[in-house]
Formats: structure tokens, C-alpha cells, sequence
């Protein structure tokens, strides 16, 4: 099974497209606050578009995922860079994403949770967007400059120059 979670009107074919709103006609209403309503290693991909900056509950839900996902299934999230004014506009975001995030769901120095379960995803793609709509003509210079180092560019340069997005790819493993 592959689910498309925060489908909105974004419809993918293939997927089971999951929305909190009834209005937009998903093909499964679901509340992302709550357990997700799916068997455990059920499921090979997710994809969830600008939708985990809206949850109060992440790091549930970020175990739900894990909880749901198959050994080796793919886990792929567009969230705005913590940087970026849209992240600020929007009074229905409630957290903020770096290139980094993730990294608390892994053994290392960012870690403060992991406990019994080890790593919990490979993360296989970071790539930070420096533009969307009219901003996106400057992504063939900046985006290859700017996911050059991510340390680099969050540490000097992300509140000079923000970007609008960053794309992960987890790979979950159990």
C-alpha cells in the first residue's frame, strides 16, 4: 500500500490519498494527531507534501510511520525550510525543519529519544529548494550551491538567502 497523507485536492493515482478534511473527498479521512488507522509493515511509501509542519504531535507520528512502514519502504516529505518567510506567514504551522530533523530519529549526537529501536530511517535525500513561484528561476544557481554543504548554509547564509523547502527521503529500517 502506498499512501499519499495531506492529499488535499492532490489526488495520485496509486496511492490510498489520506486527508483530515472530508471537503476535498479523500479516499480515506484520517487524523494525522492520532494512530494511524493502517496494520503495522503495511505499507511500502508514503508521501506527505507540506503537510508535518501542520501536526502538534510529530514525534508520534514520525513512530507511526515507522510503525506502519515495511522494512525498506520509502518515506518521502516536502516540509518549508525553517528559514523561509512562508514558514512565518502561516499560522497553522507549528514547528519549524532544518536539514537536520530527522537526525533525532537516528543514534548520534542528535538523538534524544531513539531508545530500543536504533535507527529508525536511513535518510537518504536531503535537498533544500531555494524557490518556489517566482523565486524558482533562481534555483538552477542557488540550489546547487546551497545543498553543497547544508552546515555551511544553515550556519551563514539561511537567514541572508532562505530557501522555501526542504524534500526528505527516509528509507524506514527494522
Amino acid at each position: 500500500m502506498r499512501l499519499h497523507l495531506g492529499c488535499g485536492h492532490d489526488k495520485k493515482e496509486g496511492y490510498l490519498n489520506c486527508d483530515i478534511s472530508e471537503h476535498v473527498r479523500p479516499d480515506k479521512v484520517v487524523d494525522l494527531e492520532r494512530e494511524l488507522p493502517f496494520e503495522s509493515d503495511s505499507v511500502e511509501e508514503i508521501v506527505a507534501n507540506h503537510v508535518l509542519e501542520h501536526v502538534n504531535n510529530f514525534v508520534p507520528l514520525i513512530h507511526e510511520f515507522w510503525r506502519v512502514c515495511r522494512a525498506g519502504a520509502v518515506i518521502k516529505l516536502k516540509v518549508p525550510f525553517y528559514a523561509s518567510i512562508t514558514q512565518y506567514n502561516d499560522p497553522t504551522h507549528v514547528r519549524v525543519f532544518t536539514p537536520f530533523s530527522f537526525d533525532y530519529f537516528r543514534e548520534g549526537p542528535y538523538s534524544h529519544e531513539v531508545g530500543s529501536k536504533g535507527n529508525m530511517f536511513d535518510i537518504a535525500k536531503v535537498f533544500i529548494n531555494y524557490g518556489l513561484g517566482r523565486t524558482r528561476r533562481l534555483n538552477f544557481i542557488m540550489n546547487p550551491v546551497i545543498n553543497l554543504s547544508h552546515r555551511v548554509y544553515c550556519h551563514f547564509f539561511a537567514w541572508l538567502l532562505p530557501a522555501s523547502e526542504i524534500h526528505f527521503e527516509l528509507k524506514v529500517l527494522k
